[in-house]
């Protein structure tokens, strides 16, 4: 019976010590997906509530993130100042009153002659209308032909139609009137933001790197700074020299056709290029109504608008990729994506913003590392507990599927 005994004890013990190990091992892999999912679920709320947030607070978030975008991408302009011996305040206050007149400039040269611009918009409609007439007819032929097309199967075109009224809008210097106190504020706290983070940029960045727990952490958060600071500025530098170029460029073809202020248009296309795919398609746009305002001819009206549009497809497929190169190459479709989300929260501003945040953003996740959502939701073992006993009987530790 002893030996008997012996021999069910020996053969029950492994069983019973490998349950024992087993246990553990279950419980941690379980609470390891507890906690992932909490984090996965928090992550969820915080994404889904973030864009109503932003755009509830534009008033705060707006200026702050420009600010912050600008002065990531004026660091380099202070380093360069610093290594030179300049104290770092005064390099920051170089580069904010830099900032501020290269803003001047632009608002002289853009502004005060769109203003001009919007002022004999009502007076210029007429001849609009009389460039546009031979257009206007086909329009209105086509019109007629489906009305024709509508009476012959009976249906009435003019039902539940209904008339729109358009209140006259308010003259230029009214908006700015009502609107340039709130801008000046937003202005000024802006360029308050840029100055103190360049202030306290090299400080700051110390102080972020020394104090990480280890050696590689410090030097992982060292070369994630720099890669933000070198991929920002980097794009908006050379974006900023393509669009002043190619503004450089329109202005002049504007003046060889006798256009109206050239140099605002040319600024406003520069501006506007800022914006991917939409920002050409805006300048297009306005350069064919003001060729309709300044000119006669229609033919002659449109150049132009095309002129731009050439120059743009050189730019857009030659140039800019040739500066850039691949290392600035990002999605289209993150782009579209971008775009669409930051003109929807900020408008104009937003879509501005929209890829100088994507490469921020994009940068910080490359070199933090990314989630791995779609590992978390579909990797085998990690959805059912039957999964998880399975790969426990074959001796695979749990927390290997993670």
């Amino acid at each position: 019976m002893n030996k008997a005994g012996g021999i069910d004890g020996s053969t029950s013990r492994p069983a019973e010590a490998h349950d024992d190990q087993l246990e553990p091992a279950m419980i941690a892999y379980r609470r390891d997906r507890l906690l992932a999912a909490l984090t996965l679920i928090a992550g969820a709320g915080f994404a889904l509530a973030l864009p109503f947030a932003l755009r509830a607070g534009a008033e705060f978030f707006l200026p702050v993130t420009a600010a912050l975008v600008i002065a990531v991408a004026l660091v380099p302009l202070l380093e360069w100042l610093e290594r030179r011996s300049v104290p770092s305040a005064l390099a920051a206050l170089l580069c904010v009153i830099l900032l501020i007149a290269v803003a001047n400039i632009a608002v002289a040269s853009i502004v005060l002659p769109a203003a001009e611009w919007v002022r004999l918009l009502p007076e210029r409609i007429g001849r609009i209308r009389d460039t546009l007439d031979p257009l206007l007819d086909v329009y209105a032929n086509l019109e007629r032909f489906i009305d024709d097309i509508f009476r012959q199967f009976e249906v009435a075109p003019g039902a539940g139609q209904r008339m729109v009224a358009l209140e006259t809008p308010n003259s230029l210097l009214d908006i700015v009137a009502t609107s340039a106190p709130f801008a000046a504020i937003q202005m000024f706290f802006a360029i308050l933001v840029i100055f103190f983070f360049l202030a306290g940029w090299t400080r700051m960045r110390r102080r972020t790197i020394t104090t990480r727990a280890s050696f590689d952490g410090a030097m992982t958060t060292a070369r994630a700074i720099q890669q933000v600071v070198d991929a920002t500025s980097t794009y908006l530098g050379t974006i900023t020299i393509v669009n002043v170029t190619m503004g450089a460029v329109v202005a002049l073809v504007l003046y060889l056709l006798d256009m109206p202020t050239p140099l605002m248009w040319g600024g406003i296309v520069a501006v506007l290029n800022y914006i991917p795919y939409l920002g050409p398609i805006a300048s297009v746009v306005l350069l064919a109504l003001g060729g309709l305002m300044a000119f006669a001819d229609p033919w002659y009206a449109l150049l132009p608008a095309l002129s731009f549009a050439a120059i743009h497809l050189l730019e857009a497929n030659l140039i800019t990729p040739m500066l850039v190169g691949r290392r600035l190459t990002i999605n289209p479709l993150l782009i579209l994506v971008a775009l669409s989300f930051w003109a929807w929260v900020w408008g104009t501003t937003g879509a501005l913003l929209a890829v100088p945040l994507l490469i921020i953003m994009k940068t910080v996740l490359d070199a933090a590392g990314k989630p791995d959502i779609a590992g978390f939701l579909f990797e085998e073992g990690t959805l059912t507990g039957h999964h998880a006993e399975e790969h426990a009987d074959e001796n695979v530790h749990p927390a290997s599927t993670l």
